[in-house]
């Protein structure tokens, strides 16, 4: 059987990645009840970080372009596990929550640009039931020295 979602992601000029691997004592994704909730995702393609550092302005950081492109791949890498869990996105009902952690250099404060590079995506993948409740928090470092992680709650049905 055919998915929508994944129909409409692949008209996007995209595919599901493979589940990306905990790195640590967790799991990717859980369900609970009514609930998908992913652990936070890297930008990981092919098994390797696609890049490394804080983000902002100036040689040597990743730049705030790049560091949108960072959190739509940590999107795709979410909607791998929420579908490692449900069998099929089209059980999404809601995206419900998006939180987005930068890896920021002290002077960078444009983290909810970087998080938008999920939000908007995850409304071009799931139109109406793609807006969501959002945070973005500028950090210190995160781990592998990933410039970005992003978390997801999603509301799903049988």
């Amino acid at each position: 059987m055919s998915s929508v979602i994944e129909e409409r992601i692949s008209e996007l000029g995209f595919e599901i990645p493979e589940i990306v691997p905990a790195v640590a004592a967790y799991v990717p994704a859980v369900r609970d009840g009514d609930y998908v909730y992913t652990s936070g995702q890297l930008p990981i393609a092919n098994g390797a970080l696609v890049a490394t550092g804080k983000v902002g302005e100036g040689e040597g950081l990743v730049s705030p372009e790049q560091a949108q492109d960072l959190a739509q791949l940590c999107a795709l890498n979410a909607l791998a596990a929420v579908r490692g869990v449900l069998g099929s996105l089209d059980k999404v009902e809601q995206v419900v929550k998006v939180t987005a952690f930068v890896a920021s250099a002290p002077e960078f404060t444009g983290q909810p640009v970087v998080a938008n590079g999920a939000s908007v995506f995850l409304g071009k993948v799931f139109a109406d039931q793609g807006i969501h409740a959002r945070s973005a928090v500028g950090v210190a470092v995160l781990p592998l020295d990933a410039p970005v992680e992003v978390e997801f709650i999603f509301r799903v049905r049988d």
